[in-house]
């Protein structure tokens, strides 16, 4: 499942992290990367509010696509 169709408040681990290299090199810098959870903290306008080891970013639905999560 990709992290742009998770439910918000969910908890899940990164399965894998798609994409064009400059995203996965940009997500693995916010510490998002295969075993890692992450958690889906808000959506507003195409933006993604996430959670990764205590820190939240905000990332486009580009990036959400690109991180697929373990069912």
């Amino acid at each position: 499942m990709l992290l742009s169709k998770a439910k918000i408040g969910q908890t899940f681990n990164v399965k894998s992290v798609e994409g064009k290299e400059k995203i996965q090199k940009f997500l693995f810098s916010l510490g998002c990367f295969e075993g890692e959870e992450i958690t889906l903290i808000s959506k507003l306008a195409g933006n993604y509010v996430v959670n990764i080891k205590d820190s939240r970013y905000a990332i486009d639905e580009g990036m959400a696509k690109s991180i697929v999560l373990e069912a």
